[in-house]
């Protein structure tokens, strides 16, 4: 079973069942668990043909329609293997389509997992094409699943921003403007900003969500999106989440050259289609490419002492998360499809995590 979108129309879905296909030599299969479902994977649909998305899990073309699936991330289980390196019952953890099974080639397997060589991932970055054993995971705990899947990969995004700021002195700046600032990536970017000596983190939000993002403690300040005009004029680095062009081109009409760099992030407000009026001040937005910096940092510390890092960040972050975070079980793939269309929409609350199973009839009360 699969749930796929059209990727000209992401307001068009479907939910398919493939025909079941022996594996070849070398191949395994993997019974997708649970997963996570949040803003993020609207950003994986809205950019998927710009940054290869769409690659990873390639859907037919039927009717003169492409249909995509949106990559999550979740839980699988080994159930069938014809890959001498991977033995059955072992579990684990990495990107998946909305679906109930997939198909990997496993290859580069070692002590902590392995990555899937089948053909049409070789053109995304390795991140994306890893799984890891759960049981040599560092940061897995049995009860900390739901948590994992929906925000262990945002996380790393909020880390990956922090640790791009933090790696260039935020370019000279004191302030830290975050869009979106209920997003659980925003929220993560927030949380490790503000442990840094001398930076204010200022949130900009929806009015809704005003009580929300101010209640969390890691912003300095919070404003409404039609509120920029307050923002202090003082040297500041904006970190977009949003999407939202009318609120970037706000910010640097306000901050002119005291905006010493504009980070774009996500796409939350995909769907908007302002843009503002005249030139865009001040520097030129550049999209933050996580695997670059990830990348840049293995070199610098080691692909353990990376892994370390990131896993000290986020067992500090966790136990910070259960103060507002609820999580919501999504089973089925009427219930699946509906979480999806709420995203799709904005339509979420952001005490809320989606935690997904497409096949009902496989859940065993985990």
């Amino acid at each position: 079973m699969q749930l796929e979108v059209d990727k000209a129309d992401l307001h068009h879905v479907r939910v398919v069942r493939p025909p079941a296909r022996s594996l070849e030599p070398g191949e395994t299969r993997l019974r997708v668990d649970t997963f996570g479902l949040s803003a993020n994977n609207i950003t994986y649909a809205v950019y998927g043909e710009l940054m290869q998305y769409w690659a990873c899990f390639p859907g037919p073309v039927e009717d003169g329609v492409s249909w995509g699936r949106v990559p999550v991330w979740g839980f699988g289980d080994v159930v069938e293997s014809a890959s001498p390196a991977i033995a059955e019952g072992r579990r684990v953890y990495g990107y998946f389509p909305m679906g109930d099974e997939l198909v990997v080639t496993p290859g580069r397997v070692d002590d902590q997992g392995f990555s899937d060589l089948a053909p049409h991932r070789e053109a995304v970055p390795s991140v994306y094409a890893r799984y890891g054993f759960t049981d040599a995971d560092r940061i897995y705990r049995v009860e900390r699943e739901p948590q994992q899947m929906l925000l262990w990969p945002l996380f790393v995004t909020s880390f990956v921003v922090d640790d791009f700021l933090g790696d260039r002195g935020l370019f000279g700046a004191g302030t830290a403007i975050v869009s979106s600032a209920s997003s659980k990536t925003a929220i993560g970017a927030a949380f490790l900003l503000a442990d840094r000596e001398g930076v204010d983190v200022v949130g900009l939000t929806s009015a809704p969500n005003v009580d929300f993002v101010r209640s969390l403690g890691c912003y300095g300040t919070v404003h409404t999106y039609d509120e920029v005009d307050a923002l202090a004029a003082t040297d500041s680095c904006y970190i977009d989440v949003a999407g939202r062009r009318d609120v970037t081109h706000a910010v640097h009409t306000r901050l002119g050259d005291h905006l010493r760099h504009s980070m774009v992030v996500g796409d939350t407000h995909w769907d908007d289609t302002a843009t503002g009026e005249g030139a865009l001040p001040g520097p030129r937005p550049e999209f933050l490419f996580a695997p670059d910096q990830i990348a840049k940092r293995r070199t610098d510390w080691g692909r353990e002492g990376f892994e370390a890092t990131v896993a000290g960040a986020w067992d500090r972050f966790v136990p910070f998360t259960d103060d507002w975070l609820t999580l919501r079980r999504r089973t089925g793939p009427d219930e699946v499809e509906a979480a999806y269309r709420d995203l799709l929409a904005g339509r979420v609350d952001p005490r809320i995590g989606d935690i997904c199973m497409l096949d009902a009839a496989a859940d065993g009360g985990r």
